[in-house]
């Protein structure tokens, strides 16, 4: 073949690559939106002024292990055609399928929670509306999420994209306005035992944890891998995997920035000034339009804040739904799950605020991290047994290293979570 003949079936070799590419992206960032969510800002804004950087270390693991658990979804729908949820169905007896989808379902209501509150919250700051009514405004969302999704897949990846861009733009010019210390800053990614021994260190650093790999994201992810034409040739499978797995690791290498950004604009505000004790984030609000100077800070704040909730609900509705009809096999109507979820969310957000007042409302924030902490296990355990089956899985179990990663995470987030309940209720 003629050198120019070659050099034009090369080129459109690489143009249909990078076509067959973008018709993977999307489902990643669909997912990233739950690592940036409201329970993200009260666990950064908590670690970030009690303890400055030194919990950019737990930041960066937490989203090294989303990134691994992620790719394991990609890898389960592309082996199987089955999402997480469909295949624990599959795998175990209707009891302990039951369980998982109870577990799973805990997670998602401690979700919403945090996003109901950090919708709640943003409008309080924004508008002035009292946190009550702030959250019954926030619970009837609902009825534009059901608008959305019929418009497809496509238009929500495109509103997502949207909001996320909001929330990076907002996160970065209060970065810029802060001027953190670098030399300080990369000190915070070392691993340091103190976490162990610091009185309450272990308790945010959980929190991060849970704020960061978030259950029902794997359920959510593997589920909508299956959205995209995977082939049929084991070549054709392969190449749909890296490009999903490239996909999701873009994303949340995204969430990762806009995560330690949160936590480094906290320790450089808050932290460095003495104000050791910043976990309210309408505190954090009104103290961060004197520190940095204007008023263009404090609303950028509430503006990301605003976005990252009404961003993460939309991913928390669609996990409803998939880990229902996974693991029950019932098919519902995607309204009757998200008032439901809403429901069980709204009723301790009320009370909480209602018969505690509003101060405690952070307290309940960090809570609901905590719980997707703890419960974790429950999904990592199932998908990483799962993927490295090789009588489920066949060419495509993951190799030995990645099972070895897998494995080391799950033990970690597990140890993680009894630790803290040893220490904390002994």
């Amino acid at each position: 073949m003629p050198t120019a003949q070659l050099n034009e079936a090369r080129k459109a070799s690489r143009l249909g690559a990078v076509r067959r590419f973008l018709g993977f992206v999307g489902p990643g960032f669909l997912v990233s939106v739950g690592y940036m969510d409201p329970g993200n800002w009260a666990t950064d804004l908590a670690g970030g002024s009690r303890f400055g950087y030194a919990l950019l270390w737990v930041i960066l693991l937490s989203n090294l292990m989303a990134i691994l658990f992620q790719h394991l979804c990609v890898r389960l729908n592309v082996a199987t055609g089955l999402d997480l949820a469909q295949a624990c169905r599959a795998r175990y007896s209707p009891g302990v399928s039951r369980f998982l989808w109870v577990a799973a379902q805990a997670g998602i209501v401690a979700c919403d929670l945090a996003e109901l509150l950090g919708s709640a919250i943003a409008l309080q700051i924004l508008f002035g509306i009292p946190l009550i009514f702030g959250a019954l405004i926030t619970a009837l969302d609902v009825l534009v999420l059901l608008a959305l999704t019929r418009l497809g897949y496509r238009w929500l990846e495109s509103l997502v994209a949207v909001l996320v861009l909001t929330i990076a733009a907002c996160v970065g010019v209060e970065l810029l306005l802060a001027r953190p210390v670098v030399a300080d800053l990369l000190k915070g990614f070392v691993p340091t035992g103190a976490v162990l021994t610091k009185p309450g260190m272990l308790f945010v650093a959980l929190g991060i944890v849970g704020a960061t790999v978030m259950p029902h994201n794997l359920y959510l992810h593997s589920s909508l891998v299956g959205t995209r034409a995977h082939g049929v040739t084991e070549a054709e499978r392969r190449e749909a995997m890296r490009f999903a797995t490239f996909d999701a690791t873009l994303a949340l290498t995204f969430a990762f920035f806009v995560n330690a950004g949160l936590l480094v604009l906290s320790a450089a505000v808050f932290h460095h000034s003495g104000r050791t004790e910043v976990t309210d984030i309408r505190e954090a609000h009104r103290l961060l339009d004197g520190a940095l100077g204007t008023t263009l800070a404090g609303t950028l704040f509430a503006v990301a804040l605003l976005a990252s909730g009404q961003n993460a609900t939309i991913t928390g509705t669609m996990a409803g739904q998939v880990v229902l009809e996974g693991f029950l096999k019932v098919k519902s109507a995607g309204w009757a799950v998200r008032v439901a979820t809403r429901a069980a969310a709204l009723i301790p957000a009320m009370l909480v605020i209602g018969l505690a007042g509003e101060g405690r409302v952070e307290g309940l924030l960090l809570w609901s991290q905590v719980i997707l902490s703890l419960q974790l296990g429950f999904a990592c355990w199932p998908l990483v047994r799962m993927t490295g089956d090789a009588a489920l899985m066949g060419a495509f179990v993951a190799p030995g290293w990645v099972r070895a990663l897998g494995w080391i995470s799950t033990v970690l987030v597990v140890g993680s979570g009894l630790w803290f309940l040893v220490e904390n209720f002994k």
